[in-house]
Formats: structure tokens, sequence, C-alpha cells
């Protein structure tokens, strides 16, 4: 496969160049809309093999140095070296000289003289935990069990005992403060104070492991176990724990760059910003979540060392057009499996130029969507790529019909006759020999057909690809029609979702759920079916259902929720049709009951910030949906799409539902923040807290195109 490059070098999640790291690109682009800051992670790639456990990251000059183990890596004018450093080090400071030193177990060594303070035989076997100069001859540091003077001899610090000694900060003139698992101690008037025991609330506890310079000379961070805090002499103190939106901790790194707070824990990296919090966790941010050190490197990236390695967290401009394109490049790169917009798999984690594609269950939908965005790509700019795009789309999903030996009957996916279809599922020979189709179709599919083919006809196809979707369209909707409103299979009866007939939706309690939402479906097909064929039979069906069964009174309350089983998936399967039918119904007197039902089911939708919902339910109701929230909910997905696990229920700051989902896992009561949580389409449940796979599958991203090009489309962006 080729190797999909962009010309945003910044996009491509991954910047990994052999012993050299791109600190930034001189990229010019022009003015696509409104520009935000686009969050990504780029792997900072070390000139050694292998994961580098990464202690201690320091600016030294202008040169970058990151302290492992037993190495030192020099970062300086784009290019990197390595010194390697016998020894088991633990952390690093300059001295006031602007020396780097390194503390390991027994001893402190000086880089560039190859000086070698070793403690005394006492705490020859202890660990520095920190290093701190009171003066240029003066050195203080603290132990795994204990702190030690260094002033020509070595004296202990007889007021931390035996305690672990974490971190060590001056902070003005002889003022010092000392975060150790036995409290946090500040020195005051040449005494040193253990605080927790005199002012500090016995709720933090006596287990404190940072401590951080405030913005101004009177103001010191600390990190203890529940929580991180400013204590100020001015008494604009601080606390911030779970209540307060820390999602996770013991904070052990606190580093202040401008407004940005940002915190490193075992548990990943927190930013505090404005008043808002984001969590840094999993793979599509960090190697591994043990934070050991962060480092700003300018006001919009952060370099994180882990156990792992290291990241960059970078904010670059962008605009959603940008994006739009970014993900429409590598779905056409990547995506494309026979025509259908598809998942790629990789080989390895490492390598997103070698993959696979397989059959899904819902190919037939999940390529509607991209026909869909691909139309109203080429409303809005009559490019001849999204021409062609849709055009070679569209003749994917027609096969999906044509490989059938059913007049009107679409299939779900179809594969090369000698490729694997995997495990399950109906599958049937070509009347050709050369492709295998898969059955029992669901509503799903039609959902997704009869959504994309109108937008085909209405906004790209021209002279006999017009008539060509008009007779599909004809043929899929009269063999539902003419099989009383359901799909027929090769064995002849109806296909397990497939139903949309009056007996089964207002008579049998097996179809009680889906009688409000087939009910919308059906309506949206005929309504859509009439405008593309003009052909009456569809105007006489939709009254029928209408006049005869009621299907506007099931419609009106189509949306499911508390006391009843709540399916995210029917969403989608409900607001595309709510679409198709608000645009080819909006002349029909009964406008004002469809608008009734998505006003009801907007209502219950808007608090998941998905956001085709709040788009859809601005066009059909002719009014703000929280268009707001959808463009910043658009800016919050991230680049990297791939399926990623994503753990949140062990965070503090999420409040777990009583009511578990549908599937009997734990869910939050408010939708995950869209970077923090797994990737899905709109058909999940955003108020999961754990989710994704294995990281080897990517998506393809059209569940960002369709939103993107019909806002554009009806001018919402």
């Amino acid at each position: 496969m080729k190797n999909y490059f962009f010309g945003l070098v910044f996009l491509t999640g991954s910047l990994i160049m052999h012993n050299t790291y791109v600190m930034g690109s001189g990229v010019q682009t022009v003015n696509k809309g409104k520009s935000y800051l686009q969050e990504s992670m780029v792997k900072v790639q070390l000139p050694a093999e292998g994961k580098q456990n990464i202690v201690k990251l320091i600016k030294v000059g202008d040169a970058i140095v990151t302290v492992s183990a037993d190495k030192l890596f020099y970062f300086e004018k784009g290019k990197w070296r390595m010194e390697p450093i016998p020894g088991s080090w633990k952390t690093a400071a300059l001295d006031n000289g602007g020396m780097l030193w390194l503390g390991g177990i027994g001893k402190a060594w000086q880089v560039v003289e190859k000086k070698e303070l070793l403690l005394p035989v006492a705490a020859g076997k202890d660990t520095i935990l920190s290093l701190l100069w009171i003066n240029e001859k003066s050195l203080m540091v603290g132990t795994t069990k204990g702190a030690w003077l260094w002033n020509g001899t070595w004296q202990k610090v007889p007021e931390f005992d035996s305690f672990s000694v974490r971190q060590l900060i001056k902070v003005a003139g002889d003022e010092f403060w000392a975060a150790t698992n036995g409290g946090l101690f500040r020195k005051i008037n040449g005494a040193w104070v253990n605080l927790s025991y005199a002012v500090m609330s016995p709720g933090l506890g006596l287990n404190y492991f940072s401590l951080q310079k405030g913005a101004s000379s009177d103001a010191v961070y600390f990190g203890c176990q529940p929580a991180v805090g400013l204590i100020s002499d001015k008494g604009d103190h601080q606390l911030f724990s779970a209540n307060d939106g820390l999602p996770v901790g013991p904070v052990t790194t606190i580093v202040q760059s401008g407004e940005n707070l940002w915190l490193g824990t075992p548990l990943g990296a927190v930013c505090k910003a404005k008043g808002s919090w984001r969590y840094y966790a999993g793979k599509r941010w960090l190697d591994n979540n043990e934070v050991n050190d962060i480092l700003p490197i300018d006001a919009n990236k952060v370099w994180i060392a882990t156990t792992g390695g290291i990241n960059e967290l970078r904010k670059l401009p962008l605009t959603l057009e940008q994006k739009a394109e970014y993900f429409e490049n590598r779905l056409n790169e990547r995506h494309l499996h026979y025509g259908f917009a598809s998942e790629c798999r990789f080989g390895s984690l490492s390598d997103t130029t070698s993959f696979t594609h397989s059959t899904n269950d819902n190919d037939g939908l999940w390529t509607s969507i991209y026909l869909a965005a691909e139309c109203f790509r080429y409303a809005v700019t009559g490019g001849k790529d999204a021409y062609d795009n849709a055009v070679r789309t569209f003749l994917a999903m027609e096969k999906l019909e044509t490989v059938t030996p059913i007049g009107g009957y679409v299939a779900r996916s179809y594969v090369a006759i000698d490729e694997s279809t995997g495990h399950g599922g109906e599958w049937h020979a070509s009347a050709d020999g050369k492709w295998k189709w898969k059955g029992d179709t669901s509503s799903d599919e039609i959902v997704g057909h009869m959504f994309a083919y109108p937008l085909f006809y209405d906004l790209v196809a021209k002279g006999q690809m017009k008539e060509r979707v008009k007779s599909l369209v004809d043929r899929l909707m009269t063999h539902i029609v003419d099989h009383n409103f359901q799909l027929i299979d090769l064995d002849g009866i109806p296909t397990r979702w497939g139903v949309w007939c009056p007996d089964s939706l207002n008579n049998s309690k097996v179809w009680m759920y889906e009688r409000g939402i087939n009910s919308l479906q059906i309506l949206a097909f005929l309504k859509s079916a009439s405008h593309v064929t003009q052909n009456q039979k569809y105007d006489k069906a939709y009254d029928f259902l209408v006049r005869e069964h009621h299907y506007l009174d099931n419609m009106l309350v189509q949306k499911m929720y508390g006391p009843y089983e709540v399916n995210h998936s029917d969403d989608e399967l409900s607001f595309l049709p709510y679409y198709t039918l608000m645009r080819y119904g909006n002349e029909s007197p009964e406008k004002g009951i469809y608008a009734k039902s998505l006003a009801r089911s907007w209502k219950a939708e808007e608090a998941d910030r998905i956001p085709i919902w709040n788009y859809i339910a601005s066009i059909g109701l002719g009014k703000d949906c929280g268009l707001g929230t959808a463009e910043e909910e658009m800016q919050q997905i991230p680049l990297d799409i791939r399926n990623w696990p994503m753990y949140n229920s062990h965070r503090w700051d999420i409040r777990k539902s009583a009511i578990n989902d549908r599937f009997f896992k734990p869910q939050a009561t408010k939708p995950i923040p869209t970077p923090e949580r797994a990737i899905s389409k709109w058909n999940s449940n955003t108020y999961q807290m754990d989710g994704g796979g294995d990281g080897l599958s990517e998506d393809d991203g059209a569940f960002y195109l369709l939103p993107y090009w019909m806002a554009r489309y009806h001018k919402l962006l």
C-alpha cells in the first residue's frame, strides 16, 4: 500500500524519523474558514532502539536533555545525540551554574565534569529522588529515607526522619518546601515545619508527591493523594479535587506554563487551562500512562515523559475544512474496499503503511454515509474529485442490489468469491460465480440507501446516471411495497429486521420497540422514492400507511428513552430518515407532525453532543439546535481515529449513573469528552466509560465528513 502523506505534515498523527525529531514545520495554508487549535500527538523517536523509561526532561541552554536510567539524549538544532551514563539514575537537576546533575542510588553525579558525590555509608543504598542547590556550594538531596545536606560534608536533615522526600524546591530567599510521605514541610525562619500537623486539612492526608512555584513569588503548588492545591501568602489559596474536575491522582508532577497547569500522574497527564480540564491517557495520547515528567516546549507544544518514551502533545491551527480534507484523503488512501468506505486493519501498532480490509455487516449503511457526504461536498464545491468519488461510491452500492438474484433486494455486503467472509452470516454465490453476497439484510441498510440515493439524484447524478439511480430506487422500493412493506430474502421470508408492515408494527408485541422508528423510516422511504421516481405508487402507499394504519401517530413517539430501553444505534436509524422526510415532505400537510416528532426526539438527544443530530434538528426545525455545541464537538474529534482502548471508569471527576446501559455496562451521567473516549460512529453511547479495541483498526472517518459537508451545504458553518 502507498504511504499516506498529507500536505499538512503535522496531521499525520505519528511523525517518526530515524534519529531525528522535527520540532515544527513552516506550513503555509490558505484561508479555509475560522481556525481553532487542533490537538494531536506525535511520538518523539529517540536515537536508540527499544522503549526508554524517561525519568526527567530538562532544558540546558538551547538543548533539551532527556534522562533515562543509563543514557542521556540531547536534542539540539534538530538533531539528537546520545551519551551513555553508567549507573541507574532516577532524577536530574541543574545547579546554580547551569551544570546538569543526576541523582541515583547512593550518589549524585555532575555530567560535564564527571563529579561524583557519594551519600554517607548509612544512606548508601537509598535512592535520590530530588536535588536542590541551596547556593553554589550547598546541595540538599531528598531520598527514599530522608534528606541530606552537603556543604563539604554530609549532614542529615533531622526533621524528615526516614520519610521519602520526593521533591524539594526553593521559592525565594531562604524559603524552602518539601513534599514527603510524612507530610508537607516548609522552612520558616530557618526551621522546618510540618504543615500537615499545623495548618493543612487532615483530609489531605500525609502523602505529598510534588511541588511547583506559582506565578507569584509567594505561591506554591502542591500535589497530594486526593488533590492538587495552591498555597499563597496573600491568602488566595486554591484546592482542586474530584468535585472541582481533577480526573485522577496522585499528582506526581506539576508544571505551570502560562495559563496552563500541567499535571502528571501514574494514570496519565492532565491539563487545567482557563477553568477547563483535559485528561490525556491511553495510546491515542501516551505510550504509557505513568508520567515521569512534563516539559513545555512552547505555548502549544509539551513533551510528556513516561515509562514508555516521550510523546509530544501539540495544538496547531486548523480549520474544519482542512480537517475534512485530511479525513477525505486518508479515506481514499486506505479505506476503500470494493468501493465501500471501510474500516482498515494494520499489521502492527507501529506501521500504518500496510493494512487490510474485511467485510462488514453494514457495508451498505456506512458507505451510504460517505456517499451522502460527497454529494453535499460536490454541491458546495463543484469539485471534480467530489463528483468522481460520489459516482464511484454509488456504483459500489448499486452492485449491492445487482449482485443478488432478487430485483430490488440489496445485500449487506459482497466480496470476491475466494475471499474470507469470517464467521457467520448468510452468504451466497452470485450468478456469475465471481462474488459472494451477504443476505439477511437489515433495516439499517435500507436507511442508508434511501438516505443517500435521493441526495445523489438531486445533487450529483447527470444524464444516464440520473436514470440509473432512479431505476435503482424504484426497484428497491417496489420490492418493499409489493412484499407488504418487508424485505424478502432468498428463502422467501422477511429478513430479521427488514419489516415495516402494519400487522407487525401495530399488532405484534415482538415489534413494540420498533413501532415508532420503523413507521418513521418507511414514511421517509416512500416520500423520497416519490420524489426520485415521480411514481404515484409510493404516494398511495404513504397514504395507506398514514390513513389506515396511523403511522404518523406511531412516529410521533419514535424515540424510546427511560424507563424504556435506550438504544443509541437507533438514533442514526431515525435521524437520517428525519432528514429525508423533512427534505422531501416539506410541502406535505403533515409537515407539522414531522416537526413535532423531530422536536421530541431532539429533546431526548440534545445532551448526547453528537454534531449531526444538532445539524439535522436545526435543518428540520428551522432553528438553532445547539450549533455552537456541534461546532465544538467537530473540533474535538481526534485526528487519530484508531480503535485505541480508552478507559474512564477509574476517574474521580466522572459521576457514574445508577443505571447501566442496554448491554449492562456502566455509564456516566454526562457524555465522556470526545478526545477522551473510544472512537465510535454516531450509533454508540457517548456516556460509555470504557471502550475501544486493540488499536490495530482505524475508522474510515465518514462520520466526520457527513456532518461537516451537510452543515456547509445548509450554511450552518
